[in-house]
């Protein structure tokens, strides 16, 4: 088939999914080596600025745990993780603040400005985006979600903008913010929006049975089969607290959640826009 053609049928085969989901919320949680090579984050803004630009309302929400690693290390400030969770003191948490809802928030709505986009930032302090309170005194001052307030996201939406979101949440029980997993900011968002679709970008293929083997790529999982596969060690580790997010995320109205390699170039185009599905895809029971 001559490129052309190919190119043509490529664009055919995207219309009855541009057909689906326009006018429909979708919430890419972004993070890992999709975050930190030059050529794959290009490659996810540009598929982020084409998905709204035929009318899917994109929202991104991302992490930065290697960037506030990296500021730590320059003031001399020890990392610490507690149970996978970056034990946040004051200092830390003002380095989270300073590193999520400054640095790396607006680089990349300038990067999505820079290549066509309408981008707008937003942390959770804005409008009271993300309440929360301390989920317990042995991680320091990383909260859990006691509230989402959607309205700042829904009216940067309706105004045409992509919004950006840093996850760091307002505290309600005392005068601080707090540090908050983006994955469970993501998922809980995508709730209050009443997204369509969940997709968290990672650095694996989606969830693997034999986590050696990326041939072994589970395509679909439903809710109800996620506890057995932590029974018997499918799902472990990090993989872990993601799964519940996406459960979660799904019994709060979201019809489908993706865990896809960030890894590879376009991943959200191909996933959301092609009949090959690439990663993971979590939903209920039909």
């Amino acid at each position: 088939m001559s490129s052309h053609a190919q190119q043509a049928k490529t664009l055919v085969e995207a219309l009855p999914y541009i057909q689906k989901f326009t006018g429909k919320t979708i919430v890419v949680k972004y993070g890992g080596n999709a975050m930190i090579s030059d050529e794959l984050r290009s490659a996810v803004m540009s598929d982020i600025i084409l998905l709204s630009l035929v009318g899917i309302r994109v929202v991104v929400v991302h992490g930065g745990g290697p960037e506030i690693s990296d500021m730590l290390k320059k003031i001399g400030h020890q990392s610490r993780f507690v149970d996978g969770l970056r034990y946040t003191d004051e200092e830390t948490m003002d380095v989270v603040q300073a590193v999520l809802c400054g640095k790396i928030n607006k680089n990349l709505v300038a990067q999505l400005n820079r290549l066509g986009g309408q981008a707008i930032g937003l942390c959770g302090m804005d409008g009271r985006l993300f309440q929360a309170t301390r989920l317990d005194e042995k991680y320091g001052l990383v909260g859990k979600i006691t509230g989402v307030n959607p309205a700042p996201v829904e009216n940067a939406l309706l105004t045409g903008y992509i919004p950006v979101i840093s996850t760091v949440a307002q505290g309600t029980d005392a005068d601080t913010s707090y540090n908050i997993n983006a994955d469970t900011a993501a998922a809980k968002l995508a709730e209050a929006l009443h997204a369509e679709k969940l997709i968290l970008l990672t650095d694996v293929r989606g969830l693997l049975r034999d986590p050696k083997d990326e041939e072994t790529l589970i395509h679909v999982v439903h809710t109800y089969e996620v506890p057995g596969l932590v029974a018997d060690g499918t799902i472990s580790g990090g993989m872990i607290p993601k799964m519940e997010c996406c459960v979660s995320a799904i019994a709060g109205g979201v019809e489908r959640v993706h865990i896809l390699d960030g890894r590879i170039p376009h991943s959200l185009l191909i996933e959301l826009l092609s009949d090959q599905g690439i990663g993971t895809m979590l939903k209920k029971e039909d």
